[in-house]
């Protein structure tokens, strides 16, 4: 079991081996990207996509899906980002959605009633979701997004990793947002 002890001592051991210095310059991703993806434990995206320290923003939520939740916090994000320009990068924006294969979001299928709640949309609109296929689930959470983000300099890709195999593979390669 990891207690709070050990987690304490590695947090340690991170200061004194790993703490990249400079780090509190910018609250901004030095790469213009975020990414959204699963809380599943063996689908850590900055790991698995070989992200540094504060090169991504991450979110993370059941699935890794693109929920009104999830748009709302993009929209604080998006604030905070321009409460504080210095170490904005001048070039386009990356949203990546990284789904994975045995999804626990699989699991909840059944379950209607919690589905709809937090997609926020009535049962009879669940299947549109594609919930129990990650390739199916990306795509439409990449729809979402080109439906609710309107902006020339943002580009969005779907993902979806191979949890047996390590592999990431492109579903929805980065494809610039609609204009208005």
């Amino acid at each position: 079991m990891t207690d709070v002890d050990e987690l304490v001592r590695r947090n340690a051991d991170f200061v004194a081996e790993e703490f990249p210095t400079g780090l509190s310059l910018s609250i901004n991703p030095t790469g213009n990207m975020m990414v959204v993806g699963c809380v599943d434990p063996r689908v850590d995206p900055s790991y698995i996509l070989g992200l540094k320290r504060g090169e991504a923003a991450v979110i993370r939520n059941v699935g890794g899906r693109i929920t009104p939740a999830t748009l709302r916090t993009m929209k604080m994000l998006r604030k905070v980002g321009q409460a504080n320009p210095d170490g904005k990068a001048d070039r386009p924006w990356n949203l990546v959605i990284l789904h994975h294969t045995d999804c626990g979001m699989t699991d909840l299928a059944p379950f209607d009633d919690l589905l709809a709640e937090y997609f926020e949309v009535s049962t009879a609109e669940l299947a549109a979701k594609s919930v129990s296929d990650p390739y199916g689930s990306v795509r439409v959470d990449v729809d979402i997004i080109h439906g609710e983000i309107r902006r020339p300099d943002f580009l969005v890709s779907g993902l979806v990793y191979d949890v047996s195999s390590g592999t990431v593979e492109v579903v929805v390669p980065p494809t610039a947002v609609p204009k208005a």
